[in-house]
């Protein structure tokens, strides 16, 4: 969060109201939904703003960063900003149906509202990424937590972007409307499924194939997501090809139920996960693919 405490377009209430809400840590605030976009099936992006009009103004998250979400009687969790920290409409969740609170989620229309607590967690290095010839790899909606990273990376002349994405089948990629503009703008997108369809023309097979058109030379950076054995595969492929565990960058999930590094429920090795991560190098996680 910003600290600044100027804020002309913001009314006297409205900073009162947001000082108090500071003081508690656990206290979510209301957030507005603005629009959906259903990616697949089983999930949606939710498009939100601040209901309050200070925390609206001063609302700032880095790439990697993640908000706790809540509804009523439905409990907590964790999920990673999709959108860029640049998008002047607010800031992007991207949610699987997969439980009670993300089923609750999914019941929500434009207009309603949602608690969130946040941002928390370790950020990309950006700083670091930019300029640097990237290879982006993700699986499922483990794609969400890197699309900011490319729409950074997209945004301004960089080195090159390849981007690598796998799905289960065709119908379950995120972000279909983005493929084209990815593209136009330079990147090199390869997609892969597990299970073809019959409109489906591309390649069948894990995520980690792909790396075999792709050649990975010393000092180049890779960011990896997805589901936990996808990302052991990467890991130790992108090593056999020569990669430094410190240049591959991946983002964990973990289940969390405060976010700022007090009940211990992500707990990981010698890591609390929102704490020292969501983000880590290989090299801060061995304990993963040895």
């Amino acid at each position: 969060m910003n600290h600044d405490t100027t804020y002309p377009s913001c009314s006297l209430d409205a900073r009162r109201q947001a000082r108090a809400a500071l003081s508690n840590i656990y206290l979510p605030e209301q957030a507005r939904v603005r629009e959906i976009i259903r990616e697949n099936p089983l999930v949606n992006t939710y498009h939100l703003d601040l209901v309050d009009e200070l925390s609206n103004c001063r609302f700032s998250f880095q790439p990697g960063q993640f908000m706790m979400i809540s509804m009523p009687h439905r409990g907590e969790a964790p999920i990673s900003f999709s959108s860029s920290p640049d998008w002047e409409r607010g800031f992007g969740l991207t949610i699987r149906r997969a439980g009670r609170l993300t089923a609750a989620v999914h019941q929500l229309r434009p207009g309603d509202l949602i608690g969130v607590r946040g941002p928390y967690g370790t950020p990309f290095p950006m700083d670091r990424i930019r300029g640097k010839n990237v290879l982006v790899i993700g699986g499922g909606i483990g794609m969400a937590p890197l699309r900011p990273v490319i729409e950074d990376l997209l945004s301004a002349a960089q080195g090159q972007l390849t981007i690598l994405y796998g799905a289960r089948t065709p119908d379950d990629f995120c972000f279909h409307d983005d493929f084209d503009r990815w593209q136009q703008a330079g990147a090199n997108l390869k997609l892969t499924v597990d299970r073809a369809e019959d409109d489906w023309s591309g390649p069948v097979g894990l995520v980690t194939a792909l790396l075999d058109d792709c050649p990975v030379r010393a000092g180049d950076l890779a960011l990896v997501c997805g589901p936990e054995v996808m990302i052991r595969a990467v890991i130790l492929c992108l090593l056999e090809r020569g990669l430094a565990a410190e240049d591959i960058i991946t983002t964990m999930e973990r289940q969390m139920k405060c976010g700022v590094g007090i009940c211990g429920h992500c707990h990981r090795e010698n890591h609390l996960v929102c704490l020292d991560g969501p983000v880590f190098t290989a090299d801060q996680i061995p304990e993963l693919y040895r």
